[in-house]
């Protein structure tokens, strides 16, 4: 099942719901501030990604500019970054999409396409891997 943590008063998150929602693909949507994924979600995401840690990181936030991340993160350890994004949900770029075959932070229509048919095609019984 894919994960949609997103923050509904964000618009880039309804523009990414509304292109779910048009493609017809089965989701589960998570308010990212009220529920936060875990640490441990979060490593597992960022792992699966392969994604630079910082990209998780809302950075035109007000928790990161109040917490100054942009200095502070650079000298965190990984544990300490996934961490402080676990315990302040509006620090975690969004939406946040997560299933077991796809992570997405952000929205782009491009990359959501071929995420998404990729991981429809997979459910479907047809293997297909992406790098």
């Amino acid at each position: 099942m894919l994960i949609v943590y997103h923050y509904p008063k964000c618009s880039t998150c309804r523009n990414a719901l509304r292109w779910i929602d048009a493609h017809g693909i089965r989701h589960e949507r998570v308010d990212i501030v009220e529920t936060p994924p875990s640490i441990a979600q979060l490593r597992q995401a960022l792992d699966r990604s392969g994604l630079p840690i910082a990209r998780l990181f809302n950075t035109s936030g007000q928790s990161y500019r109040q917490g100054n991340y942009k200095e502070r993160l650079p000298q965190m350890s990984r544990d300490e970054a996934l961490a402080a994004l676990a315990a302040d949900g509006k620090l975690i770029k969004r939406p946040l999409v997560i299933s077991p075959d796809v992570v997405l932070v952000g929205f782009d229509e491009r990359q959501y396409s071929e995420a998404l048919d990729a991981a429809r095609a997979t459910a479907g019984g047809e293997r297909r891997s992406r790098g």
